[in-house]
């Protein structure tokens, strides 16, 4: 009898009302809680159905005592509103907050007033398609928004929390390009397009920075505020491909929150009074392990987890009989729906069963595993130096290093390239001039100016990360500061170095993911494919570093991808898996000695009398176990020499014919290299190499200038001297 007065009809029971599209209804989850909840014989389940909800008035819909109500696309939430006030049911979720979700900038907003972290972020509101904004600014390599800078990598998302095309943009240092996440079509979650540069200007959008994870999302879903259960899965950021079980559905594992982001969750389910709620958390390791919230979805349940819908009927049974009948609560002896079901033998029992119990645990185990590995095969490496004077270079010095007369320069990002071009196209001389009165130095000096100019021309635009500048001042000047009180000192004398070359070719990135594979498959031989699941709930701590250089982060990049068995482009799978860690490689300078003494050895070999004339190399017996040595090395050596003269020679005459025909077409509007302004031109070779495909050509210039300084190191003509040091380099430029 006291049940029935709590209750308006049925026989006592409680009314739950399911106020939701059907489509949601039908769903799996929703199915299973809704199944559970009746199985407790105390609610009576009152679904109204999308007739109901978009066509009757609120005053004939069916009455409940509590009501299930959440958004979905089509959803009249205004309605369902106006139902609450008059028939004033028990809300699992409320109804008002809810229209905070659909504008992302309010999630975060309100996020922050609950104390919840949230990424750094900013918002770009356009009143039409292709506003121009005075408080929004665009270069190669970041944005800024009201004067805060956001460098790429960083996030974009539409306003419209319904809109779930999200973009991530990519640094040129990476290689470029853009991401789109979208919501999962067949197996793909997101594609990599690496010639979109431009971020979207066709409507409102928020920008925020992008958190590295580790290329895992963390999805977070509450029951009331005192309950989160947290699955692990592999972030679509990293190559878009859904891992999928036999029954078709996401794979994700289940993991465990710490304490800080239970209270994350905690706050999120009171922050927007909805009881059941999901949302994306972003696990970082910025120095100390931090947790970012960065989409709130709304009603959200786990899409296929028993326990979890056990919980969840648990849970909302609660609620409602606190609410409606709390003298009745009760905690069940046996789940209604598990009577049938043969219990399960505690640990207790299986371990006695196995005859495992009282045997001690093992005293070691492997706690780690550390590889340090060499980047793959690579174009060669070169590097300019020359002596600069000119007020323009000594000026774009200062621009770049704070004004400083005695600080060096690094000039990397399009932007500073881009200046270093324009000051040096101004500066090299069209075509030799040939007067009898240029010297040596002079000559030589106007050639590295064109040997700059056509490093920096090459490819047509600034994309990659195999090229970069230093300026060093060397001497200084003192005039008189502007305001005419005493002096100023200012450079007058600098050092450029251009360093470029080292790009990781198709082979190395190919040597690079078959390595990352033969690792997994050796060291992980049960798992196969399952590394990545390891990996994913946190009980396997991967974490990939790699120096600055290009060619290493490429390398680090590929094995990752072997090594977890991914697939795409490399640049998302760098952004989102390798960090840059320079100083892991400290200490390597203490063997320059040992190094050192290996290559004057390896020197008196090669040369040597005994291995020229074919005698035993009995004086060297570390070599026994290596490579061999030709018994005619000595001569090979000077065959070398010759053979690279004669390569030298050849390509100058290619070098002069393209130095005259750029001379000749240099006032024509298509010269050729003005490509180079054109930044986000992706038809190239660089960004062909940065995807993993053979390598294109280089100019004469550039070719000319590396095998001249080859054929002068290898052999000093002045001192009668060989450097075998450069046999490698030969090696690699040959290939």
């Amino acid at each position: 009898m006291e049940r029935r007065n709590h209750g308006a009809h049925g026989g006592g029971k409680i009314r739950i009302g399911v106020c939701v599209m059907e489509k949601k209804v039908s769903c799996s989850p929703m199915e299973q809680i809704l199944e559970r909840l009746h199985a407790f014989g105390e609610f009576e389940i009152i679904i109204f159905g999308d007739k109901v909800i978009l066509e009757d008035p609120i005053e004939s819909w069916p009455l409940c005592d509590c009501l299930i109500a959440f958004y979905s696309a089509g959803y009249p939430l205004e309605k369902a509103e106006k139902y609450a006030v008059l028939r004033r049911p028990f809300l699992v979720n409320e109804l008002d907050p809810q229209y905070l979700l659909h504008d992302r900038s309010k999630v975060y907003e309100h996020l922050k007033l609950f104390g919840v972290p949230v990424p750094t972020y900013a918002v770009v509101r356009r009143e039409h398609p292709n506003q121009e904004l005075n408080y929004f600014i665009e270069q190669d390599d970041f944005i800024e928004i009201h004067g805060k800078r956001f460098c790429k990598p960083f996030v974009e998302k539409p306003i419209d929390g319904d809109d779930h095309n999200i973009m991530i943009y990519y640094p040129s240092y990476a290689g470029g390009g853009m991401k789109e996440l979208f919501r999962k079509v067949g197996n793909r979650s997101s594609e990599f397009y690496p010639e979109v540069r431009k971020v979207r200007r066709d409507g409102s959008y928020i920008y925020e920075e992008f958190m590295p994870t580790g290329g895992t999302d963390v999805k977070v879903y509450t029951i009331g505020p005192g309950y989160a259960h947290a699955e692990a899965r592999k972030s679509p950021v990293v190559d878009g491909v859904v891992m999928r079980n036999s029954d078709g559905k996401e794979v994700r594992y289940p993991v465990l929150l710490t304490p800080t982001e239970k209270q994350i969750a905690r706050n999120v389910c009171q922050a927007f009074r909805q009881a059941v709620c999901g949302f994306d958390l972003l696990r970082c390791d910025l120095g100390e392990a931090r947790s970012y919230v960065c989409d709130v979805n709304g009603w959200s349940f786990v899409k296929s987890s028993y326990k979890y819908y056990d919980d969840a009927a648990c849970i909302l049974r609660k609620m409602f009989l606190d609410e409606k009948a709390p003298h009745i609560y009760t905690i069940p002896a046996h789940l209604p729906w598990r009577i049938s079901e043969p219990a399960q033998p505690s640990d207790a029992v299986r371990n006695r069963e196995r005859g495992t119990v009282g045997i001690p645990m093992q005293s070691e185990e492997l706690r780690c595993v550390i590889a340090v590995i060499r980047h793959g095969d690579r174009t060669p490496k070169q590097k300019v130096k020359l002596k600069i004077t000119q007020e323009k270079l000594l000026k774009l010095m200062l621009k770049y290093n704070g004004g400083k007369a005695h600080a060096e320069a690094k000039l990397k990002s399009a932007l500073q390239l881009q200046d270093l071009l324009d000051a040096t196209r101004i500066l090299v001389p069209r075509a030799r001039s040939g007067r009898e009165s240029d010297s040596d130095a002079e000559v030589e000096h106007a050639e590295k100016l064109r040997q700059v100019r056509a490093v920096l021309e090459e490819g047509g635009h600034f994309s990659g990360i195999y090229r970069k500048v230093q300026l060093k001042p060397s001497n200084w000047a003192h005039i008189p500061k502007s305001s005419g009180e005493g002096e100023e000192e200012v450079p007058s004398e600098a050092l450029m170095i251009l360093k470029y070359g080292g790009v990781l070719t198709h082979a190395g990135r190919k040597q690079a993911e078959e390595l990352g594979r033969y690792f997994r498959n050796n060291m992980y031989p049960s798992e196969g494919p399952g590394l990545l699941r390891l990996h994913s709930t946190y009980r396997h701590d991967l974490k990939i570093y790699s120096s600055d250089e290009g060619r290493v982060q490429m390398s680090a990049a590929a094995f990752a991808k072997g090594l977890l068995d991914l697939e795409g482009d490399l640049t998302p799978i760098l952004v989102s898996l390798v960090s840059k860690d320079s100083s892991m490689l400290d200490g390597l300078q203490d063997g320059t000695i040992e190094i050192s003494e290996a290559k004057a050895q390896l020197h008196d070999i090669i040369i040597s009398s005994k291995v020229a004339n074919g005698g035993d190399p009995a004086g060297f017996p570390w070599m026994v176990d290596g490579a061999d040595v030709s018994t005619n090395a000595a001569q090979l050596l000077t065959d070398l020499a010759e053979l690279t003269k004669e390569i030298t020679s050849q390509v100058k005459r290619l070098s002069d014919d393209e130095n005259e025909e750029v001379a000749t077409d240099s006032d024509s509007p298509n010269h050729p290299y003005d490509q180079a302004k054109a930044l986000w031109r992706t038809e190239i070779d660089m960004d062909r190499i940065a995807a993993g495909l053979p390598c294109g050509s280089e100019s004469f210039l550039l070719m000319f200038a590396r095998w001249k300084k080859l054929e002068r190191d290898l052999y000093n003509e002045r001192k009668k001297r060989f450097d075998t040091t450069q046999i490698p380099d030969i090696y690699d430029s040959c290939k």
